[in-house]
């Protein structure tokens, strides 16, 4: 049972008679008046148990983007329903009115919306609302708890989008341009043109020369739509913050815009988030869009406090694609003992895909190169330049085994790494 601010003053009321006429009868008669208030106010309210709460199917929104949520309060009793709700949504759910009023009669429903403004990405859920039925004086109310899950997933902004239209205009350039076209025996079927002396024989296309009655062969391109496979780093590494976001949300960023891109380049995409087991996973080949596919997978990703799997990398790459395709591993360079992890594997991959490795850079290792104002300055000047210098130091042993990198701050490895991607691509290397 609550009491409300009018039973308090009340209260203070009583307390006139009670110094006006001081005595045990008169503090007596005070206190039996006020429990008699009490007590009828509470058997007057509604009754807690007729109350009944429906939610609608969770929804989804962005990170930082705003959304309602609706549940419908329903009065199954005899007396009208007075009081107030409570939702009792996460704090990161950023609820903005998670306590209102309402006044529901008797054998009907009212809808109750919440604005939320989410702060953080994944499932955020309320097991519960609290319900409090005043009665017809407000002085007292009953209360309850009554079990109502509800949630909603909060997915990746995709800020990187900003990027995607320049990006398409660069390769929509390059697939107009002849030079796409390599000369040379490809695997790619392109078209059917009559024999001249010096073709392959093999090339002769038999059903098609029945029909013609003259010899036609086949002409061949070299393959231009290929698998692009990324592999998400989800170990201890990616909880790192780094400016305002950790690294794995950088990576969500770059992911997101590289596998975009990549469908509109006609490239069949697949996504891993992977530690020591895959955590999500995602492709081109199901239903619907490959960027929903891709946020949805992302969202409820956290940084698991494990150390990365990497032997484990290349049967998983081999397990999603059995020919040469693009592998983008998106992990950090200066985590762990990159001699040991990520370069053999790295390497091995090179063997037989063209693998690019991006991670994200410190902005601060350059502020604090620059800025040696004082000893204590200087030591960490000192330090990020070991640390640069590691990390170049990793990048050139990746490049030496035929790996391309890319190492750039938070807000500039999405749009580098699509760069990356559209070179390769011009190379015809995919």
């Amino acid at each position: 049972m609550a009491v409300s601010g009018r039973f308090v003053l009340l209260v203070l009321l009583g307390l006139v008679p009670v110094l006006l006429l001081p005595g045990r009868a008169t503090v007596l008669t005070t206190v039996g008046v006020l429990a008699a208030l009490l007590v009828a106010d509470v058997l007057l309210a509604a009754s807690l148990r007729s109350i009944e709460v429906l939610r609608p199917k969770p929804g989804s929104v962005t990170l930082h983007g705003s959304v309602e949520a609706t549940l419908t309060i329903r009065n199954n009793g005899r007396r009208r329903l007075r009081g107030s709700i409570r939702d009792g949504w996460q704090p990161s759910a950023g609820a903005e009115n998670p306590v209102q009023r309402i006044d529901v009669p008797p054998g009907e429903g009212r809808r109750v919306t919440v604005r939320l403004h989410p702060v953080r990405r994944g499932d955020l859920r309320t097991p519960h609302i609290t319900v409090r039925a005043f009665g017809p004086l407000g002085l007292a109310a009953g209360q309850v708890t009554i079990t109502s899950p509800g949630s909603l997933r909060v997915l990746p902004p995709f800020h990187s989008r900003r990027h995607l239209p320049s990006k398409l205009r660069k390769l929509r350039e390059l697939d107009g341009k002849a030079a796409v076209q390599i000369r040379g025996g490809g695997t790619e079927f392109d078209s059917l043109r009559d024999y001249v002396r010096g073709d392959d024989v093999r090339s002769i296309d038999w059903r098609a020369t029945a029909r013609r009655s003259a010899v036609v062969v086949r002409t061949w391109r070299p393959e231009r739509d290929r698998r692009v496979v990324m592999v998400l780093d989800v170990s201890r590494t990616s909880a790192a913050r780094i400016g305002d976001e950790t690294r794995l949300d950088t990576g969500m960023e770059a992911a997101l815009l590289l596998g975009v891109l990549a469908e509109r380049g006609g490239d069949r995409v697949d996504f891993l988030a992977f530690d020591r087991r895959i955590r999500a996973r995602a492709g081109s080949a199901g239903q619907g869009n490959l960027l929903g596919r891709m946020v949805q997978a992302m969202a409820p990703l956290d940084a698991e406090l494990i150390e990365m799997d990497w032997p484990a990398v290349p049967a998983e790459v081999r397990a999603v694609s059995a020919h040469r395709s693009l592998v983008v591993l998106l992990t950090s360079l200066d985590g762990g003992a990159p001699e040991e992890g990520l370069i053999p594997v790295a390497a091995q991959l090179a063997g037989r895909h063209v693998v690019v490795v991006a991670a994200v850079r410190d902005p601060q290792l350059e502020t604090m190169l620059r800025d040696r104002g004082d000893a204590s300055s200087v030591f960490r000047a000192a330090a990020a330049e070991r640390t640069l210098l590691q990390r170049a130091a990793v990048s050139a042993e990746l490049r030496r085994y035929g790996v391309e990198v890319v190492d750039a701050e938070p807000h500039q490895l999405p749009p580098a790494l699509a760069d990356m991607y559209i070179r390769l691509k011009a190379a015809g290397r995919l």
